[in-house]
């Protein structure tokens, strides 16, 4: 008779059907089979089974009048995945595809991400699968407060402080926040990612973007290479993707790519800070398409990954937006070097092709933390009612992604000349919750 798994048979039978959350659980747990075999006290305390197991998950209704008089209604959530480490920490997703396997795989990575900041923030996740596209901006208004309505019972600086993510931006965290307010009469850091003129982060626009180019110069720098003069192929047109393509620039690098839903934007020659700007403008300003974006070469229904040789790829589209024979195009592309923007971009199957290749990959628990970290930045300015500057912010975010590049490596010695980050970012993180949870006894 085979062996059971340690952890699968569990996880089929309390979470069937939820696959992004098993490929999520499967990628951290193949890496850390060891480290939790060597420990008994990991196996009394059932580490395994406890990091499968959200805190709690909420579910709600949520109801809200269209411009014509209509009431519509969606389904909201909110993943308080552990506070195991501190007070839980995640974004808010509006997208017609979320649902509640997709919120349980990016609060369980959101754990595991925030353990690496060294910032003291537990995981969570939320958000709801109201599309924002084509809906005005008094619909956008009485969507966010209907659902600020149903979630202010839950959160607060102590207990949790969501975030935003895709489709959740400044003007939905301004009406949320707003909400907020009037709900409960206190003004304090229930979210983040707020106007700076109204309690947010100097630098928390471009933050992610910007961590994930500093963690890409920590993975060039640990193997004798720089980022000046590389050609990167960048998928996604949103915050994370063009706030990386402003840093590349800034750092002498040359951008190739941008994508959105409609397929391509390619530049032959690299893309020039005159057109970022009116790429920019049209993306994340007017909502539009990259269609519309007349510099560039545009390709319609084509990947980043179907156009161009480069030397660095940065998937910052959207989770498992590169299957293998994507993987396998980025092979023949030349790619040395892959870091994760968006969240679990690669399936399991690209993955493994990658790390198979020799492909130097940085997960994005690691690469595209420096969001979720000047959020954490934005609530120690909030709780001492002390703004910083942008200049000591982007300081601590480049020191942060720093150390989060060193304690991916602190477990982990080269293996044919490169480091593996995803598995030294999975035993570090898993390390320090697992040591929390047996410190709680029962939690």
């Amino acid at each position: 008779m085979a062996k059971k798994s340690v952890y699968k048979d569990t996880l089929e039978k309390n979470h069937p059907g939820d696959e992004e959350f098993h490929q999520a659980v499967h990628e951290v747990y193949e890496d850390i089979m060891p480290t939790y075999k060597r420990s008994s006290a990991y196996k009394t305390s059932s580490i395994l089974t406890q990091l499968m197991e959200p805190d709690r998950i909420l579910r709600f209704r949520v109801s809200w009048q269209d411009d014509k008089g209509s009431i519509q209604v969606n389904r909201g959530w909110r993943v308080q995945y552990s506070n195991a480490l501190g007070a839980y920490k995640g974004g808010l997703r509006f997208h017609p595809t979320v649902n509640e396997s997709i919120l349980k795989f990016l609060g369980f990575e959101q754990c595991f991400k925030n353990a690496l900041t060294g910032l003291p923030m537990g995981g969570a996740k939320g958000g709801s699968d109201f599309d924002p596209k084509e809906k005005s901006e008094a619909e956008i208004l009485r969507f966010c407060q209907a659902f600020m309505s149903e979630l202010y019972r839950y959160i607060g600086p102590h207990i949790d402080v969501p975030a935003g993510d895709i489709n959740v931006g400044a003007r939905e965290i301004g009406y949320m926040q707003g909400h907020y307010l009037k709900l409960t009469n206190r003004w304090e850091g229930a979210l983040t990612g707020k106007g700076e003129t109204w309690g947010g982060s100097a630098g928390r626009i471009e933050a992610t973007g910007y961590g994930l180019i500093y963690f890409l110069q920590n993975m060039l720098e640990a193997h004798d290479g720089k980022l000046s003069e590389k050609k990167i192929l960048i998928s996604g047109a949103g915050n994370v993707a063009l706030h990386a393509a402003e840093k590349c620039l800034a750092e002498d690098a040359t951008v190739l790519t941008v994508s959105d839903s409609g397929g391509t934007l390619y530049f032959k020659d690299g893309l020039d800070e005159t057109t970022l700007k009116k790429i920019k403008k049209i993306k994340l300003e007017e909502y539009g398409a990259l269609k519309d974006v007349k510099e560039g070469s545009y390709k319609k229904g084509k990947s980043p990954w179907d156009i161009a040789d480069a030397d660095i790829a940065l998937p910052c589209a959207t989770q498992n937006e590169i299957d293998k024979d994507a993987a396998k195009k980025l092979v023949n592309r030349g790619i040395s070097f892959l870091a994760e923007g968006a969240n679990m971009p690669l399936t399991a199957d690209a993955q493994q092709h990658i790390i198979s290749k020799g492909i130097i990959y940085g997960p994005g628990k690691a690469s595209n933390a420096g969001g979720v970290a000047v959020s954490g930045l934005e609530r120690t300015q909030n709780a001492s009612m002390a703004p910083w500057t942008r200049e000591e912010v982007d300081e601590k975010l480049r020191s942060i992604m720093a150390d989060i590049h060193d304690r991916s490596v602190e477990h982990i010695r080269r293996s044919d000349g490169i480091y593996h980050y995803r598995k030294g970012a999975n035993i570090y993180a898993f390390t320090k919750l697992a040591d929390a949870l047996v410190a709680y006894g029962i939690k």
